[in-house]
């Protein structure tokens, strides 16, 4: 299966995708959408939803795992925030695959084992867990391969149970 993970951003969204059976994962691509800073906001909005779909389309991802709006003291950088993540969950209804949303702290809970974690210990983790020969510098892209990653830890277990408890009630109301 390959999942898109997204960390929006109206300046920057990284994006990264993975290849992933929920126990091993293999680096398909990750890289960062930077719409020009001196362009309008509709129209970096309209440059990360295109991004994001192309993203979408040439790597084949079947899940789109984006990360939550975390809890800002500014009330305008949250609202941008917001748009930016509508535009990235557009993308993925556009593509017909399932969404799902993650908080930062769950993230990086999944990802180091400690919900505080600071953006070196993401970047190494996920460079341990994708068997990268040296870790990417912390930043926009690895945080977004870690959404993707905890996707595929938290998100994959519960679809397996889910099929279970399907099958289950399949066969006893057989």
């Amino acid at each position: 299966m390959i999942v898109l993970g997204v960390d929006p951003g109206s300046l920057r969204t990284g994006y990264g995708a993975i290849e992933t059976d929920g126990r091993t994962h293999r680096l398909v691509e990750a890289g960062i959408v930077a719409p020009p800073r001196t362009v309008a906001l509709v129209e970096r909005l309209l440059t990360i939803h295109r991004s994001v779909g192309e993203v979408l389309a040439r790597v084949e991802a079947q899940v789109l795992a984006v990360e939550d709006v975390f809890h800002a003291t500014n009330a305008r950088s949250a609202i941008v925030l917001g748009q930016v993540r509508g535009v990235v969950l557009l993308a993925g209804a556009q593509a017909g695959i399932p969404v799902h949303s993650f908080p930062p702290a769950t993230v990086k809970a999944q990802i180091t084992g400690y919900g505080r974690a600071d953006k070196l210990q993401v970047a190494l983790m996920v460079a341990q867990m994708l068997g990268l020969a040296r870790p990417d510098r912390a930043g926009d892209s690895t945080d977004a391969l870690a959404v993707a990653l905890c996707y595929a830890h938290q998100g994959l277990a519960r679809q397996r149970f889910e099929d279970l408890a399907s099958t289950v009630r399949r066969t006893a109301s057989a």
